[in-house]
């Protein structure tokens, strides 16, 4: 039987089973031939007529199954709101406008949120799944809240140990299982000494965040002691200035090449969660610190891609920006304005001589900002205390 319309219906569900449902996603369920879900789900449903495929992990090996059943009347089945941290966006991406249809239930979020009385416009919300923890770093400080969907039980460990780790173990803990169904249970406990043992599935936490640990910053130019380094790194004061002349937007590319601890390419991520990077170093042992410190910040989406530019850069698009931090040339300058793409911010730092004069050189020809960065920081001269005068900068930033 072919349906004439959308042949998937998305039904988010909650641990309420049917009883929740919506008058539409009932009368869906009724008329479906197939419908699919999480084991845990399908065991929420009544007696239905439609056969029930339990959806396989990992999770993309069930779109092709379910693809190949395009045209006739499917129901999926997913947790709540389906397009919030839900399998909605991950289905329909593949699926053109009118082949689907959607009836979300109440998001663990909005319920959480409810249980625990916290507006949840001011409330940290994380899908961790499948993530890192280090995905929570940039929202730990004092006094602040979230909530997270967690994978099971020992991912609540996790955390606890996590929290304890970065200097919030104070932080208290909303553990919340199976919300909004009969087997619904919460506790508070503190994450330093955490001792539960029979958390169910499915499992959300709530943090009030307590501690001495340290904050990131949200502005550009972090300590350079939240990066691990050789001293190959672009100093605070220079990268707050480059991160300036970057200006990272939503949805944004950057290339930072001879990335040397990736600091510049980490806080372009920082600073927006759709933004996307791509550090380019040539020597193992920093792309290796680089991965390194992208995971403990949080920015584990950052593509290190090891080799020397520009013979690394060859068949590529040019992105939205570019920062030059490493092996400046006019090789790897000329390679740059051979790529196609289109506008894209070009920005170079020097500091020997004759980088400043190529730069200059590529300013004279091409227009864009030269910029000269002179610091000095205080330094003990016997008992007494005295400027010391840092190299001087050069900086060039161009639109392309």
């Amino acid at each position: 039987m072919a349906v004439d319309g959308p042949w998937l219906t998305i039904i988010g569900i909650g641990e309420d089973g049917a009883d929740g449902l919506s008058s539409a996603a009932r009368a869906a369920l009724d008329h479906a031939r197939i419908v699919t879900g999480a084991p845990r789900q399908l065991a929420l449903l009544p007696p239905l007529k439609a056969e029930h495929l339990a959806w396989p992990a990992p999770f993309d090996d069930g779109v092709a199954p379910l693809l190949a059943r395009r045209g006739e009347p499917v129901v999926l089945l997913a947790s709540g709101d389906p397009f919030w941290f839900g399998a909605g966006a991950s289905i329909t991406r593949h699926l053109a406008p009118g082949e689907w249809i959607a009836h979300p239930a109440p998001s663990t979020f909005s319920i959480a949120a409810a249980r625990l009385g916290w507006a949840l416009q001011h409330v940290a919300c994380h899908g961790l799944h499948a993530a890192p923890m280090a995905r929570l770093r940039q929202d730990l400080a004092p006094g602040q809240r979230a909530i997270l969907l967690m994978r099971d039980g020992k991912a609540v460990w996790d955390l606890a140990a996590y929290l304890e780790e970065s200097g919030f173990g104070a932080s208290s803990l909303h553990v919340m299982e199976a919300l909004g169904g009969p087997r619904e249970r919460i506790r508070a406990v503190r994450a330093e000494g955490f001792e539960l043992d029979d958390i169910a599935h499915p499992v959300a936490v709530g943090i009030e965040m307590a501690g001495d640990g340290a904050v990131m910053p949200r502005a550009s130019g972090m300590a350079d002691s939240w990066f691990e380094h050789d001293g190959q790194i672009t100093k605070r004061p220079v990268r707050a200035l480059t991160l300036s002349a970057l200006a990272p937007r939503p949805g944004e590319i950057l290339w930072d090449i001879g990335a040397g601890s990736g600091s510049v390419g980490i806080e372009w991520l920082l600073s927006h969660p759709s933004t996307q990077a791509v550090a380019f170093e040539a020597d193992p042992l920093r792309a290796a610190r680089v991965r390194t410190n992208a995971a403990r910040l949080g920015a584990d989406r950052l593509c290190v891609v090891e080799g020397r530019a520009p013979a690394v850069l060859e068949d590529r698009m040019r992105p939205d920006a570019i920062f030059i931090g490493g092996g400046l040339s006019e090789g790897l300058l000329d390679a740059i304005l051979r790529l196609p793409g289109g506008r894209t911010r070009l920005v170079a730092n020097a500091v020997t001589l004759e980088s400043e004069a190529l730069l200059a050189q590529f300013h004279a020809r091409m227009g864009g900002e030269l910029l000269r960065i002179e610091m000095a920081s205080v330094a003990p001269i016997g008992r007494r205390r005295g400027w010391k005068a840092a190299y001087p900068l050069v900086q060039w930033s161009v639109t392309l």
